[in-house]
Formats: structure tokens, sequence, C-alpha cells
């Protein structure tokens, strides 16, 4: 019964990205409610994080947007620029402008040089992150709400606040997952009992917080 229940997670992950397009309110919003509560940042880090990424893309240099395709994903006050650039000028006039912003920890410059890649590859790439979210979750060795997953040119990104442990089971799963080209590890390590006190204090806030009020019923009436 247990297996069952983490490959029956697993399978909903895999179809996130089928289901996003059918039902996305109903699905992103919950699944970013349950993401939340279970990040093993505070909720003012996630609240910057989202900032950052969006000061990150409204600051990338117009004159190169057309020929790119960049991405911007912030995790913990560290900012990582996946994607593509025409040239090494676009990269680093890039990567100026997003460091400029306030508050940042670091920035990974990832960005590839190169055309803009395909509808195809990055649809391929989502179903990598997928498969990848998916396999964390059966591995029951690490929660898949502690790491941060993505995909660009089949190049896994891992990003998180992990014990040693944890990060050596992501990048394990990781890596034998079919379709990954090669891993990139920018997860933070800290000691088991930091993530303890995380995951202690995470869940005693949580059981703190007061209950949502009911939700009124719609009406029925019946023929």
């Amino acid at each position: 019964m247990h297996k069952t229940r983490f490959t029956l997670a697993a399978a909903l992950l895999a179809a996130l990205p089928l289901l996003q397009g059918c039902f996305p309110t109903l699905v992103t919003g919950a699944a970013t409610g349950v993401m939340a509560v279970h990040d093993r940042r505070s909720i003012g880090t996630q609240t910057d994080d989202e900032g950052f990424e969006w000061k990150a893309r409204a600051r990338l240099p117009e004159q190169y947007k057309e020929q790119s395709n960049v991405s911007v994903t912030s995790y913990n006050r560290r900012l990582v620029l996946t994607g593509e650039v025409p040239n090494a000028e676009a990269k680093a006039a890039t990567e100026a402008a997003v460091r400029a912003i306030d508050g940042l920890r670091g920035v990974y410059n990832e960005l590839g040089i190169g055309p803009v890649s395909k509808l195809g590859s990055r649809s391929n790439d989502s179903y990598i992150t997928s498969k990848v979210k998916g396999r964390l979750v059966d591995s029951d060795q690490v929660s898949a709400n502690h790491v941060k997953v993505l995909t660009e040119r089949g190049i896994v990104y891992l990003m998180g606040i992990v014990n040693e442990r944890e990060a050596r089971a992501a990048v394990t799963v990781a890596r034998t997952t079919s379709g990954v080209q090669k891993v990139v590890n920018l997860m933070e390590v800290v000691d088991e009992a930091e993530t303890r006190r995380i995951d202690e204090q995470m869940f005693s806030a949580r059981d703190q917080q007061q209950p949502p009020p009911p939700q009124p019923l719609a009406p029925v009436e019946n023929r």
C-alpha cells in the first residue's frame, strides 16, 4: 500500500504538464498551496524569490529579446539563468542586468549561446522535469517539495535546501533518469540537524495557522 501511494503520486506529477492546460486554476492553485506549506524556505523568502523573478524578467536587455529564450528561476534568493542567447555579449549583458537587483545572494549564469530552442525541445525538457520529480517521490529518500527541478536542453538543474544524504539521493535520481544529458547541482547543503530544525519549525508554524473559514454551500435543486 505504501509503495502504491508513491507510485500514484509520481503518476500525478508526470501528468501535471497535461493537466495544467485543462485545469489551470485547480491544479496550479492546489499545487502552489501544498508546495508553500512544505517548502523549507520561509513564506517571506518564497515571496522574495517570486519578486526577484519578476524583476529579473523586467530587466532582460531589450536589444536581445527577439533572439533569446531566457528563463529565470530564484530559490532562496539565488537566481539561475537558463535558456539561449545569440552571443557572448548578450550572455554577459543579461547577467549584469540581473546582478544589479538588490537582495540577491548570487546569480548562476547557465545561458547557452546559440539559436533559440525549438518547441519540441522545450516540451521534452518539461517531460524530463516531470520524470525526475516523479522518481524523487517514488524514491522515498528525499521530499520532492525540498528539491526544485528545472531542465534546459536535457540538462537538469537541482536547487533546494537539503542535507548531504538528501543531496546524494536527489543527484542519483536525476542522473539515472532517461533523457538527462547532465546534472548541475545547485542545492544548498546543510547538516541534518539543521534540516530537522527547519522541518520542525515549518510544521509547528503550519499547525498554529487558523483553519480557513468554511466555504458556503451551493444550493441543491431537486427535480
